[in-house]
């Protein structure tokens, strides 16, 4: 990572970047107008700061793109950051953005003859099975986990698992199809993250923006 590089700020898609627009705005950082531009395809884009540009990829690839160099920062939710663990990223600001829960869900009828406290073995769809895995072998229940990336709330229905973890924020897709919240694994916020080089390397540059940033998530 040369230290004349200029940095590289990674954000998600979807309903964090909405959020996390006006923090960044506050810190003084303005995107280029094809940011905003719906029709754009571009995936990088200048800002006001000369020496940084944003990428835009998909929330899980944020953590990615940080933890092997190709971005300096990024923000991402810490269920991406417990999910993939990388010894590589530093989280130093909770930008108290994004929040919701992640929880384990089973269908309601369940709910009423169902003791968690007797599993042993369960299977489980989701998108996080490294969280889903170690939290229960932490109560000694083996976790057969589906990996899917979306619509999780089917798998109970059409006979695929019996119960699902999914992040959730009120609850309502659950309900709608059927689904109760049985137990809650993590609250979630989204987080400013840095590669750990990159800050070893250039302290004053990405130090002066975690501080930028920091000021203007509290200033929230």
């Amino acid at each position: 990572m040369p230290a004349n590089e200029n940095l590289v700020l990674a954000l998600p898609k979807g309903r964090i970047l909405e959020e996390v627009m006006p923090v960044l705005r506050r810190a003084g950082i303005e995107p280029e107008p094809a940011f905003d531009d719906e029709s754009s395809r571009a995936l990088q884009f200048a800002t006001s700061i000369p020496e940084l540009s944003i990428i835009r990829v998909r929330s899980f690839d944020v953590a990615t793109f940080v933890a092997f160099g190709a971005a300096h920062m990024g923000v991402a939710g810490n269920d991406v950051l417990m999910e993939f663990n990388y010894p590589e990223l530093f989280a130093p600001v909770d930008l108290g953005i994004g929040k919701c829960r992640l929880s384990v869900a089973e269908p309601h009828e369940m709910r009423r003859t169902d003791d968690p406290a007797r599993w042993s073995h369960i299977r489980i769809a989701t998108k996080y099975p490294e969280i889903t895995r170690r939290h229960f072998a932490a109560r000694g229940v083996q976790a057969e986990c589906i990996k899917l990336n979306g619509a999780m709330e089917l798998a109970p229905g059409l006979g695929l698992c019996r119960r699902i973890v999914d992040l959730v924020s009120t609850g309502k897709t659950l309900k709608e199809n059927g689904l109760v919240e049985i137990e809650t694994i993590a609250e979630i916020t989204s987080r400013l993250i840095v590669n750990r080089a990159a800050l070893k390397t250039r302290p004053t540059q990405v130090g002066g923006w975690i501080e930028r940033i920091r000021e203007a998530a509290h200033a929230a």
